[in-house]
């Protein structure tokens, strides 16, 4: 590992969190400094968790400019700061995910010129289109919906959706915003000598996630058996068939880690990230699943109403990260699952204290 310096923005964040204290934990050597503006709930209780691992934590807005001024060595700035909803801004005033999104990668960007910090940047799937992805025929079976084979989509396979897909079309402002500073990292990469790469990542699960419903489903759906909440199924008829692909954080941890430490083969390119096809789940499968985890089965009510933005399959096509980079998921649907039961498990009274 070249790098001697890691900062890492939304690192009090579920995934920033879990990254800062990996990279802690295999370099020790190597400062590692999360900032955090705290607005999301949760994330407050991981301060003491990177204190205790020895990473440096500090209290910053990415939206304002006068946050980012701190002692900051050249090195490398791993991008997790987000406003992750895919409900942001729907029906209400979208500057804030647009100031987080966008506004705020531009300040991080400007940091890394001025720092000489090469950058990796998460991403998401959300970058493609939803009304492209909905067209791509599926038929319903017992338990999912299964995409149709024999079609000829661009972009798209039996294994997923790759870096082809159409990005042409509505992908929610969260998306949007995304899609946007991945082209401006692009044009920093070009013009300023830093180097870095995008990670379009689908859905990310583990420990330490707060979920909710409308980002961190699997987290959420864990929290609502283990707390016997009420939840349902919501759009394309409300049977709960809708599938995700879902990567287990420690592995995310890997491919990034592979990432700085081969950043001169990994410069400029971009990869879609998530469990594949070897590792994705259908919320009815998920419910299943969890149901056997923590021996509490749930009264599953139904809303067959479609939301704007929702998608009936998303998959990643790993391929790309597999070939470049040798990397690929090895933590299977149950044992994140299980991963996340154990971490309420042993953390009932501050999750509880913070989510209910």
């Amino acid at each position: 590992m070249k790098y001697k310096f890691i900062l890492i923005t939304g690192g009090a964040g579920f995934i920033g969190s879990n990254l800062a204290v990996s990279f802690k934990r295999k370099y020790p050597k190597i400062k590692v400094l999360a900032i955090d503006n705290l607005k999301r709930r949760g994330s407050e209780l991981n301060i003491a968790r990177l204190k205790e691992n020895g990473v440096s934590f500090l209290h910053a807005d990415i939206r304002n400019p006068e946050d980012l001024v701190f002692d900051c060595p050249s090195g490398l700035l791993i991008e997790c700061s987000a406003e992750p909803s895919v409900m942001a801004g729907v029906g209400d005033n979208p500057l804030y995910v647009v100031n987080t999104n966008l506004t705020g990668t531009v300040n991080c960007l400007e940091l890394a010129r001025k720092r000489k910090l090469d950058v990796i940047f998460l991403s998401t799937s959300r970058v493609y289109p939803y009304g492209a992805i909905n067209e791509i025929k599926t038929r319903e079976s017992a338990l999912r919906f299964e995409w149709n084979s024999g079609q000829k989509v661009n972009g798209w396979s039996a294994d997923g959706i790759n870096e082809c897909f159409s990005l042409s079309g509505a992908k929610t402002l969260y998306g949007a915003t995304k899609l946007c500073s991945e082209i401006l990292l692009e044009e920093y990469i070009q013009n300023y000598g830093i180097k870095g790469v995008v990670n379009r990542c689908g859905v990310v699960a583990g420990p330490w996630q707060f979920g909710k419903v409308d980002q961190g489903i699997f987290t959420f759906l864990m929290l609502a058996h283990f707390y016997k909440k009420q939840i349902k199924y919501i759009g394309f008829g409300g049977k709960g068939k809708q599938v995700r692909d879902l990567l287990h954080v420690d592995d995310l941890f890997k491919l990034i880690d592979l990432e700085a430490v081969n950043m001169d083969k990994a410069n400029g390119e971009v990869y879609n990230i998530g469990g594949g096809k070897n590792c994705n789940l259908s919320l009815v499968e998920t419910v299943k699943l969890c149901d056997k985890i923590t021996g509490n089965k749930l009264d599953i009510k139904s809303d067959p109403n479609t939301r704007s933005g929702d998608i009936k399959i998303y998959i990643s096509d790993n391929k790309k990260a597999v070939r470049d980079l040798n990397w690929n998921p090895e933590v299977m649907p149950e044992k994140i699952l299980e991963d996340i039961f154990a971490w309420i498990k042993d953390n009932d009274s501050l999750v509880r204290g913070s989510l209910l």
